[in-house]
């Protein structure tokens, strides 16, 4: 039986981004569970109060729901990143390891990992990080799939996926904050080019389907000091306590 806080992470994870992705076949494959046990969880949350779901439909949190999933976010990131700063592990091997250590560890050392990190507001991909308050402030971007030609932008997100293609990023400098226009679009689905802009100049890359799916793109690079409300980007959306 998949776990509660389990189910509920993957409810939000899965529809952070994209709304339309929280269905119960979205939601198995995330867990790398059956749609069966899936779809019995998914009911017994909802009699819980903590979901609603109605037949063949997407998956929603209810505040109650919401408010749960982000404490599993939290714990799930804040340990990524305290894996990334603290203990060397790079990007692309923190994933496996957070979903096994946020049901071990204790609250007193997640706190204890969360001061001694500085109180990180984003994960090695760019995900935001709930704060204790259970409010998570997330960048408005779109997907890179989505930018015309000439369009552009700074990465504000990564998805994690796929280790393999975050080796793949990381060799080619396609990293959090790059700059990032489109030059070109091949036809009848085929790679889209991209200038890559970092400090030590500009390189121009082919990007196939799945390498186009893991990015969004961002109007600004993020500030050191959060500005208003907490948020380290000019725009961001609030979800969790503060937005209900």
């Amino acid at each position: 039986m998949v776990a509660v806080e389990d189910c509920l992470k993957a409810i939000f994870s899965v529809g952070e981004w994209d709304e339309s992705a929280r269905t119960v076949g979205d939601i198995a494959a995330r867990l790398r569970s059956s749609t069966s046990s899936v779809s019995e969880m998914v009911k017994r949350l909802t009699d819980d109060g903590l979901v609603e779901h109605e037949r063949y439909g997407a998956v929603a949190l209810t505040d109650a729901g919401l408010a749960r999933a982000l404490r599993m976010v939290r714990r799930h990131r804040l340990i990524e990143t305290y894996l990334v700063t603290a203990l060397d592990y790079g990007w692309d091997e923190v994933h496996d390891e957070a979903e096994v250590l946020e049901h071990a560890i204790s609250d007193l050392m997640l706190d204890r990992m969360d001061r001694r990190l500085g109180h990180p507001w984003r994960d090695p991909h760019g995900d935001a990080i709930p704060t204790a308050d259970g409010v998570l402030h997330r960048p408005v971007a779109r997907p890179l799939g989505e930018l015309g030609e000439g369009e552009g932008g700074h990465v504000v997100r990564i998805d994690d996926d796929d280790p393999e293609l975050l080796r793949w990023f990381a060799e080619h400098g396609l990293v959090l904050d790059v700059g990032l226009t489109v030059t070109g679009l091949k036809p009848f689905g085929g790679a889209t080019e991209v200038r890559v802009d970092t400090a030590d100049g500009s390189t121009t890359l082919d990007l196939g389907l799945q390498a186009v799916a893991a990015l969004w793109i961002g109007s600004t690079p993020p500030v050191n000091r959060a500005v208003a409300d907490g948020c380290h980007y000019p725009s961001c959306e609030h979800v969790g306590a503060e937005s209900s």
